[in-house]
């Protein structure tokens, strides 16, 4: 996987697992005190990253981030808190997760259509799309085809060793990914819903910290 360190010399840290399709410039608009740690690309899982210096760490799991998270949910130390957002540990499964039908949609992007699929599947408003464009993914379509299939057989082989707690779901109230329904019964009353969002939520926030405090 790739990362992109944030150091605002905090003694606290946020680890941001990232979604399909990722990188750091999506995120951009938001601005911590704490230190950040942005992980995406995965294509494999490994990470070289220094932890030992943070006292507390705090991890927020986005899309598919959140099936990689519940992956790695032992090799993180010191984790105060984690948050899923718009997205289920269990990324393939038919009715929890992204459908059939909807991974299909992911592989036949093009670069004559990327554009319609961010205004249905990404955002809300032609405000949000506008954003979006602006902080959009530095990353090519077939980066993206790679780390898809990389996730598909990720999940086939180490489903059984998913950890699937979290200590609080945001979901978009209008995703078209992720069923509001299926989440609703998955996370239950640890579940906070965005009223008139997709699946791109972070306009609606100006921080992590604001996430985790949501």
């Amino acid at each position: 996987m790739q990362y992109f360190f944030q150091d605002n010399g905090a003694k606290d840290l946020i680890v941001f697992f990232a979604g399909w399709g990722c990188d750091e410039n999506q995120f951009v608009n938001l601005h911590d005190a704490k230190d950040v740690l942005i992980l995406y690309d995965y294509k494999d899982l490994n990470l070289d990253f220094d932890f030992s210096k943070y006292v507390h760490i705090d991890v927020i799991a986005y899309s598919a981030g959140v099936f990689v998270a519940a992956l790695m949910a032992d090799n993180i130390p010191n984790v105060r808190y984690k948050v899923a957002v718009c997205g289920n540990p269990y990324l393939f499964d038919e009715k929890l997760g992204i459908s059939q039908a909807t991974i299909q949609v992911f592989k036949d992007i093009t670069l004559d259509n990327y554009l319609e699929f961010r205004r249905k599947y990404m955002v809300f408003s032609d405000e949000e799309y506008e954003k979006y464009n602006q902080l959009q993914s530095l990353r090519t379509i077939e980066s993206c085809a790679d780390e898809l299939e990389a996730l598909q057989k990720l999940y086939t082989q180490k489903k059984a060793q998913i950890n699937p707690q979290f200590d609080k779901a945001i979901v978009a109230e209008d995703d078209l990914i992720f069923n509001l329904a299926a989440q609703k019964g998955f996370y239950q009353d640890k579940l906070k819903v965005i009223p008139q969002a997709r699946h791109h939520i972070f306009f609606r926030f100006n921080s992590f910290e604001d996430i985790l405090k949501l």
